[in-house]
């Protein structure tokens, strides 16, 4: 009988969100591929609405987010209104 901590896992993908600005509040929101924390109410609001937008977009193709290409990602990703910082 195989090892169950030796067997091969799939990988998972997780989408942090990381908010930098704050009113004072601790906030942290899960879901089933993303972290969010931090941020004013506004920022975090902003950030839990961007991440159902790609799982319903992540739906309608049928995929998950590991399955996802970077290029698929940044797509999808700037398709819901995210984009790189601009380098310095």
């Amino acid at each position: 009988m195989a090892d169950a901590s030796k067997q091969k896992r799939r990988p998972k993908a997780v989408i942090l969100g990381l908010g930098l600005d704050s009113d004072g509040h601790k906030r942290l929101t899960t879901g089933q591929n993303f972290l969010l924390v931090g941020g004013s109410e506004e920022t975090h609001n902003v950030m839990t609405e961007k991440v159902i937008k790609i799982n319903e977009k992540l739906a309608g193709k049928g995929k998950q987010l590991e399955q996802l290409s970077r290029e698929e990602f940044d797509d999808l990703a700037r398709s819901v209104g995210l984009r790189h910082p601009a380098p310095e």
